[in-house]
């Protein structure tokens, strides 16, 4: 055999991968030393951030946004984008909060009808995008104004104001409280309960995506929608699927802080779904979709959680925030790209 035909002879989907190469194909990877940086730069500036209250703090914003960068980031691997996601968890708290104390609903009732809510709004949205061809952009940025407008011009019809409260005094809202808000002392620091939720939804969000049917087929229509229909995928079904994915974790999200603060104000959410996709892309997704990691988005939101406490921590301007979330935004983006790039090449 000659040397051209014992090369061709050697698959390359059987073909020895070293373990270094492996590492750098991983779409975490560049999230996971990000956040190792950012957790030494901030614990040498203060002791507080490295303590059990400083790491709760931190932990306690990571989780919310880590719940929805997972189901953002699931949606950007299937190649879609939904900016209706921020806005959408004011209008299932809002609803929650009126359906219980305006008009007497337990809040378990409530809560079940805002999730129907927030269902059918994946729905509309995902269906519109598959059955018209037009960008999700454009889709789901008509759904964000549209939304933001119902927040408040029905929060003012129903409570002559722009805030809805007392939603601890609703029946069934301490068993809610237990569920959603409570704290669990570790290390004397209390530590939220939508920590374990956010580890939990993390963990069942990377099993989907890389062990299961739906997952090889949000990769698919992610990297080309045609190739993956012409062989057999289910695109519509499946990108209409990742937009309800979306749209149900706002709920989650929308009720976590509905039952923490017991009120919701009518213009909440607004701005967030920009923070979800930064924390999606920080983690490794790319903007084109068919490549990502929901353990990246994770830690994106990680990320951005020790540097929103830490730079408070260090004493500095809180503006600097802004700052640091952009840098790590292009950072993630150039480096996902040469992730990509060498990836690709590997393959060849």
């Amino acid at each position: 055999m000659t040397a051209i035909g014992a090369d061709a002879a050697v698959d390359e989907r059987i073909a020895k991968v070293g373990v270094i190469r492996k590492l750098l194909l991983k779409p975490e990877l560049g999230a996971t030393i990000g956040t190792v940086i950012v957790f030494v730069f901030f614990a040498s500036l203060s002791d507080v951030f490295r303590s059990p209250d400083g790491i709760a703090n931190w932990l306690d914003p990571a989780s919310t946004l880590g719940i929805m960068a997972v189901a953002v980031a699931l949606l950007m691997i299937g190649g879609e984008f939904d900016l209706s996601a921020g806005v959408l968890t004011a209008t299932t708290g809002l609803s929650t909060g009126m359906l219980s104390t305006y008009y007497g609903w337990n809040l378990w009732a409530a809560l079940g009808a805002s999730l129907l809510l927030a269902l059918a709004v994946g729905y509309i949205n995902g269906y519109l995008v598959v059955r018209t061809g037009l960008p999700s952009f454009i889709i789901t940025l008509g759904t964000f104004l549209m939304l933001q407008g119902l927040n408040i011009g029905i929060t003012k019809i129903v409570t002559n104001s722009v805030l809805v409260d007392a939603i601890d005094e609703t029946t069934g809202y301490d068993v809610a409280h237990k569920l959603f808000a409570t704290e669990v002392t570790i290390a004397g620091a209390q530590f939220r309960v939508a920590i374990l939720w956010w580890l939990a939804i993390t963990a069942v969000g990377s099993w989907l995506l890389l062990r299961t049917r739906f997952g090889n087929w949000t990769f698919a229509v992610g990297g080309d929608t045609n190739a993956a229909r012409n062989v057999g995928v289910p695109a519509k079904r499946t990108k209409i699927t990742l937009f309800m994915i979306v749209s149900g974790a706002a709920w989650f999200v929308g009720s976590i802080n509905a039952i923490r603060l017991t009120s919701v104000q009518a213009n909440g959410g607004v701005g967030a779904e920009l923070t979800f996709i930064v924390a999606a892309v920080i983690g490794g997704c790319l903007l084109t979709g068919g490549y990502g990691s929901v353990i990246g988005a994770s830690l994106g939101a990680l990320i951005f959680g020790m540097t929103s406490q830490g730079i408070i921590y260090a004493g500095w301007d809180a503006n600097w925030f802004k700052f640091f979330l952009g840098a790590m935004l292009l950072l993630a983006v150039l480096a996902n790209q040469l992730v990509r790039r060498y990836a690709e090449q590997t393959r060849r």
